[in-house]
């Protein structure tokens, strides 16, 4: 069924058209998707892997994906939100997919739904889904949007499930409490299937989840692990891999989740083999923007999409681990929902001066609550407020830091993935607003 006027848009039109479709940016749940998924006839041959978890997803499926292509598998990787181009989200062999093909995933998605509202990332991940369904790949990644259970992503069946950790974000949709929150990502397994969690402490709920459902859980530091050895490391698993190069994405925090990602593939080598070679190449040829990602040097400037309190301490940590630098200068912008206070908390010991930024949606923290928030959090204490300053626009905050700081010293842009796209942008920023 075709609507009239809406074929032969662009992109752009695209995806402005589908933010509209529903009233809400996000509605848990997966009868409506289904429906259409059912429409389209959807189905997929090779492994499909889900990742989920609070933190460190789009590293695990980057390493994946750069792995198995590596090897020589033809991969597909669907992720979010971008930050630049909607064309981030879906990648074919670690490249992204043109307009022309994704605006031809578009029509057919619009033309299937008929009458029922899909939010913009049910459409989108439906897109996704008809895209490596056309594609004929090897392997399929998957991250998971928000939680697990109710995730538009969920409406697959993955040969293997990954939840990387859990800890406090997102509460209105997911719960307060890890309990509750371990739950809710815990419903991306499958009965027997392999799962994995990523993480020394998965919540009981997770566990008992896992348990109640049959699914074969493994869990980091129990059924697989890790040591370090000097500028090396060796995977502990079914099998041993000693001497492996470091990921190129930075911090300790990757080498967890490299010892996951190394578990995922060692369960499908039956049907996906990797040799040592293809390991090293693909964990030292990740590429992921705003990971601990280092712009330039003199001064420094790193990218880092920290947004929640667990994550805000492994950033603290990776700087603390760089070594010595004169003033540190942050750029900062966050969601208001988010747990702003516990990531000052964190943070505040780490950075010498504030560039506060608004950003560009409602639901944003405006850079004078944020200030507030310094302030009570005793930033200023013993300093004056010069140490704080406010913008509207990241890459006016940025713009600034850099004219103060010197070679030795460093500037880190964290916060919403919002702000990495502020001092990353190099023209006006594109009109759909959607990160999800």
């Amino acid at each position: 069924m075709q609507k009239t006027g809406l074929l032969h848009r662009s992109l752009a039109e695209w995806t402005r058209l589908v933010e509209s479709l529903h009233p809400k940016n996000i509605e848990m749940g997966l009868d409506r998707i289904r429906v259409v998924k059912e429409r389209l006839g959807l189905r997929f041959d090779c492994p499909v892997v889900t990742v989920g978890g609070t933190n460190g997803k789009g590293s695990t499926c980057a390493m994946l994906q750069a792995i198995w292509k590596e090897a020589g598998y033809r991969t597909g990787l669907y992720t979010s939100p971008h930050i630049h181009r909607f064309n981030e989200r879906m990648k074919i062999d670690g490249k992204m997919v043109d307009d022309e093909t994704l605006v031809a995933c578009f029509e057919e998605i619009e033309a299937a739904r008929g009458d029922i509202a899909l939010t913009f990332f049910e459409f989108t991940t439906l897109v996704a889904l008809k895209l490596f369904s056309d594609a004929k790949l090897d392997v399929i990644v998957l991250e998971v949007g928000l939680g697990g259970r109710l995730d538009a992503v969920n409406l697959i069946d993955a040969d293997v499930s990954v939840v990387t950790n859990v800890a406090i974000d997102h509460v209105e949709y997911l719960g307060h409490t890890r309990e509750e929150i371990g739950f809710e990502k815990a419903g991306i397994y499958r009965g027997g299937r392999i799962a994995f969690y990523g993480d020394i402490d998965p919540p009981d709920s997770l566990i008992h989840h896992a348990r109640a459902i049959g699914a074969e859980l493994k869990v980091l530091g129990k059924d697989y692990s890790f040591s370090m050895n000097a500028d090396r490391w060796d995977y502990i698993g079914r099998s041993t891999v000693s001497g492996l190069v470091h990921p190129s994405l930075y911090g300790d925090n990757q080498i967890h989740n490299a010892a996951t990602v190394l578990a995922v593939v060692e369960a499908l080598q039956a049907r996906l083999p990797v040799g040592r070679d293809a390991l090293e190449r693909g964990l030292a040829r990740t590429e992921l923007p705003g990971r601990f990602q280092i712009l330039q040097n003199e001064p420094s400037i790193i990218l880092d999409v920290a947004h929640n309190p667990h994550a805000a301490a492994v950033l603290a940590k990776n700087l603390k681990e760089m070594g010595a630098f004169g003033t540190t200068y942050a750029v900062f912008g966050a969601m208001a929902d988010k747990d702003i206070d516990g990531v000052i908390e964190l943070m505040k010991d780490c950075v010498d001066r504030w560039y506060l930024t608004d950003l560009p949606l409602p639901r944003a923290a405006s850079a004078e609550a944020l200030k507030q928030k310094l302030i009570a959090a005793g930033v200023t204490r013993g300093k004056t407020n010069q140490c704080i300053s406010v913008y509207h626009h990241a890459a006016d905050a940025l713009a600034s830091a850099k004219n103060n700081a010197r070679k030795n010293d460093r500037i880190v842009a964290f916060g919403s993935f919002w702000v990495v796209t502020g001092v990353t942008e190099e023209s006006d920023p594109p009109p759909h607003t959607n990160r999800h």
